[in-house]
């Protein structure tokens, strides 16, 4: 089944990963130290009841998925957990397991908290890099009348401890790259149990994270509920993200920063403001550098009736690449890999490059009306990724497993991942590894369909 049928035959999602049931402690424990907030607020509890309820008297708990890492960086990690009312959360983070000298961070920025009834995200800046942090998750109950009437009625706390390391040149240089997984769970539930058998220190979720999406409940269920929170993954293992194509699609869609948060404006420069999905991250030996390929049909699609500028936003994609792959972290890697959802490269002349005009179609050459491949993001992108010695550029898309090999124009090889058919035949849920072993960074991708190996090549530093 290709990608065109898959689309065409598939729901647009299965029923949600169910998450097991999670028990929230009463009181809020004293954390040792300074007793301070980030805030300069005294961290105590509070165990006053709150308002929201199941109809039946019972009050429902407030913290309704576990948490989420986000944006893996080597000083920063993003936390974000979903909520079942309106509420204001934090996270509580020390270097070691007994809590000694926490501080607390509140969702939201300097001027107000991020105080809503749906997902809760929370920036750690200031921190070290290739450490081990210890978190926890709270929320503060809120009844909301309007702004002058405004009151925390209660609290809630995740009662288990967390952990996760941040990025730099001396963290594991281990990753994994997931794709293309719809909302399909049962094709989900296998590439998960791959990931937990690998144990990666990252990994990238290479795009296509559903269909479409037209409300903030369904980017809960597919994001914060989805089986690698349900089995804890996304709570211990950084995730960065490169939106595909369908991931701009829905009106929710239109705001995916409410589920996956931004990086702080302290974090990017001015010029990049809007490009938040964009990443460069020094994992030990290897920089990751994250692109958005964007839609697959063109700006001037009569389908999405002038409502997308992907044309502007690949330009800037540009710009911003240039300066990453200067920065002294990314340059002096050993290995570069880059990430985006639409491959960037494809040999096959009848496949469909994505700038066909006037309308994305022309049946006495190609045989989709959709991008196969970005041929824009080819000539924007792809001569800064050679001159900069990449390696590697790791894409999705197609629902088909394939390998590209460098040319003399182009040092980089290309590899996509498969897609969400467990049916057999061409088209596979993949997860590819990358790992550094001695003086060489191995990829393989796996086949979780059947658990046999799909490929695996070697790359000598650049």
């Amino acid at each position: 089944m290709d990608r065109r049928d898959f689309l065409k035959k598939s729901a647009v999602l299965t029923a949600a990963a169910t998450v097991p049931g999670m028990a929230f402690a009463g009181e809020r424990q004293h954390i040792q130290g300074n007793g301070t907030s980030q805030e300069g607020q005294h961290i105590h509890g509070n165990n006053t009841a709150g308002e929201a309820s199941e109809g039946d008297g019972t009050e429902r708990k407030l913290i309704d998925t576990p948490p989420m890492l986000q944006n893996y960086a080597a000083t920063s990690m993003g936390i974000a957990f979903g909520v079942s009312s309106m509420a204001n959360g934090y996270v509580e983070y020390s270097e070691t397991p007994d809590f000694q000298d926490a501080v607390r961070v509140k969702c939201g920025g300097y001027r107000v908290t991020g105080m809503n009834k749906d997902v809760m995200q929370v920036r750690l800046t200031g921190l070290k890099p290739a450490t081990r942090y210890y978190y926890r998750i709270g929320a503060d109950r809120i009844r909301y009348n309007h702004g002058y009437s405004m009151h925390i009625t209660g609290n809630e706390n995740d009662p288990q401890t967390y952990s996760f390391v941040t990025a730099g040149r001396k963290a594991d240089s281990h990753f994994c790259v997931i794709n293309d997984t719809h909302g399909v769970n049962d094709a989900f539930a296998p590439v998960v149990e791959k990931l937990n058998g690998i144990k990666p220190s990252c990994v990238i979720w290479n795009g296509d994270v559903y269909d479409r999406c037209e409300d903030i409940a369904t980017q809960k269920t597919v994001f914060m509920n989805s089986p690698l929170s349900a089995v804890g993954v996304a709570s211990s293992v950084p995730l960065l993200f490169c939106p595909g194509n369908h991931d701009s699609r829905g009106l929710a869609n239109r705001h995916l920063e409410n589920v996956w948060m931004f990086r702080q404006p302290e974090e990017r420069l001015a010029r990049d403001w809007d490009l938040g999905r964009n990443f460069a991250v020094r994992m030990g030996d290897v920089a990751l550098i994250g692109l958005d390929t964007a839609e697959d049909k063109l700006d001037e699609n009569p389908l999405f009736a002038g409502l997308f500028n992907s044309g502007a936003y690949r330009e800037a994609q540009a710009q911003w690449l240039r300066d990453a792959l200067k920065r002294k972290d990314i340059a002096s890697a050993p290995f570069l890999v880059a990430f985006c959802h639409i491959p960037i490269f494809c040999s096959d002349p009848t496949e469909n490059p994505g700038d066909v005009h006037p309308n994305d179609s022309d049946p006495s050459k190609y045989s989709t009306d959709f991008a196969s491949w970005q041929r824009t993001c080819h000539d924007l992108w792809g001569p800064l990724l050679h001159k900069a010695g990449c390696n590697l550029v790791i894409a999705a898309h197609t629902h088909t497993y394939r390998f590209d090999e460098p040319a003399p124009d182009r040092c980089w090889a290309q590899m996509v991942g498969g897609g969400p058919n467990l049916g057999g035949g061409k088209s596979f849920p993949t997860v590819i590894e990358g790992k550094v072993v001695g003086r060489r960074l191995i990829v393989t991708a796996h086949n979780v369909a059947d658990g046999t190996v799909a490929g695996e090549y070697a790359f000598r530093p650049r």
